[in-house]
């Protein structure tokens, strides 16, 4: 974000905000803005699936706690998605919320990164593939001239995400949250992958999202 002067209105690169609301084609898989409301649901997919996301999510590395979900919804469903920081959606399929997904600009102008994390009893469904098909799809919307996902390098199911949708590997990277948050060494390596799709590719979400036979995680 370029420097203003003060009072005068912020601009995002790329401009604009993504829709509160989203679904694909099925419209069995919704997401949407994160709300304050919220804090029960979120709470129960993140605690019951804190030995899984406790090896590569440096958040869940202690415990998840109703006061940490919370701190993540004041945090993430009004400020961070007013300003324009980041954009994060409550996955939701059959009724209830599954996990977490969200658009980030912390790559450099013109480009957003998608993240997410999926309940462990919704695993194997195509949930995290589908969302992020969804928010690639809502990057390039408002102008992105690329999207990004990384991930672990030993987070081989994460990895299957941006490779059933077409991303271009672009290969190890240092990773951006501290290594020495996880509870136990081994538990994450030290290099994140990173994955890029273009907006002259976008047609590959088209294309492989929506062969079911791709779609595991």
């Amino acid at each position: 974000m370029s420097d203003k002067a003060a009072g005068a209105p912020e601009q995002l690169d790329p401009p604009g905000q993504p829709p509160e609301r989203l679904h694909d084609s099925n419209e069995d898989l919704v997401l949407r803005r994160w709300r304050t409301t919220d804090t029960d649901a979120l709470y129960a997919a993140a605690s019951t699936s804190i030995v899984e996301l406790s090896q590569w999510m440096p958040w869940a590395a202690k415990g998840y706690t109703k006061a940490d979900a919370e701190d993540f919804l004041a945090r993430r469903a009004g400020p961070a998605w007013d300003k324009g920081e980041d954009y994060s959606f409550a996955i939701i399929t059959e009724g209830r919320i599954v996990g977490s997904c969200g658009l980030m600009r912390r790559i450099g102008p013109g480009g957003l990164e998608i993240g997410y994390w999926i309940a462990s009893d919704a695993t194997g469904r195509g949930v995290a593939t589908r969302a992020a098909a969804m928010l690639a799809r809502a990057a390039f919307a408002l102008g992105a001239d690329r999207v990004q996902i990384r991930h672990d390098e030993a987070n081989e199911r994460s990895a299957g995400v941006p490779r059933r949708l077409g991303f271009r590997c672009l290969g190890q990277v240092p990773p951006l949250d501290a290594v020495d948050e996880m509870p136990a060494p081994g538990m994450r390596s030290p290099k994140d992958i990173l994955w890029q799709l273009d907006s002259t590719e976008a047609r590959m979400l088209d294309s492989k999202a929506t062969r079911s036979e791709l779609l595991d995680i």
